[in-house]
């Protein structure tokens, strides 16, 4: 009875390591559909297939930067909700929540320039010449 209840808890522990993983890449583009190479890619996964070690959820969080082509490659993830965001200096920060369920999942970002600051105050006016 013992060595039953030992090989469930053994082949149980073994389905829970296997989760299934999805392997994501990522493809950069700017708003003319050109690569974006050396863009900061950030990986969070965010849940449903919680990851525990000791009791505590184990963080999963990954940092790449695109190739060349504007592609970066991350190692396989458990599958669920994952947050991705991408930053490149002259370029609009991108995040946004994906959902992975499959082996494989291919994700295309476009970048779009900075947009134009505005000020809520009116502008300054020049100052008044000193009276002699």
């Amino acid at each position: 009875m013992r060595l039953a209840t030992a090989l469930m808890l053994v082949m149980s522990s073994a389905a829970l390591a296997s989760a299934p993983e999805t392997t994501v890449t990522v493809t950069v583009k700017n708003q003319f559909d050109k690569p974006v190479d050396n863009a900061d890619v950030i990986l969070d996964f965010l849940g449903s297939h919680q990851i525990m070690k000791l009791g505590k959820r184990k963080p999963v969080h990954w940092e790449v930067h695109t190739n060349l082509h504007g592609i970066a490659h991350f190692p396989p993830v458990p599958q669920g909700t994952i947050q991705l965001q991408v930053i490149k200096k002259e370029y609009q920060t991108f995040g946004d929540k994906f959902d992975v369920d499959t082996e494989e999942k291919a994700i295309d970002i476009k970048l779009n320039p900075p947009q134009k600051q505005y000020s809520a105050h009116p502008p300054l006016k020049p100052a008044d010449e000193p009276k002699q």
